[in-house]
């Protein structure tokens, strides 16, 4: 079963520019790994500092790989440097279907 991850960031004041090109510079190396099935950030058009990246993975393992990659060490150093709060994380899976 994949897992989708839903990952909300909020730049710090003047860090917008710093924040979207680190995740930008994610979206290749992420999807090239094994087990990466999307890797998508995005803007809020209406609050600018915030940028919110939707992967789905094809298993928990795949995942939990992806923590352990040089890009992913590299960007979470630049994200403590660049983020206001710390980033929130939502990790989902497909809803059971009711069958009655």
């Amino acid at each position: 079963m994949s897992v989708i991850i839903v990952a909300e960031c909020l730049a710090a004041p003047g860090q917008e520019d710093r924040l979207r090109t680190a995740l930008e510079a994610m979206i290749e190396p992420s999807l090239e790994e094994p087990g990466c099935l999307a890797y998508q950030p995005y803007a809020d058009p209406n609050r600018p500092a915030r940028m919110v990246i939707v992967e789905e993975w094809a298993a928990s393992e795949d995942l939990a790989e992806h923590f352990t990659t040089p890009h992913f060490q590299h960007v979470r150093k630049v994200l403590d440097l660049v983020l206001a709060e710390p980033m929130t994380l939502r990790k989902l899976v497909a809803a059971p279907l009711d069958t009655r």
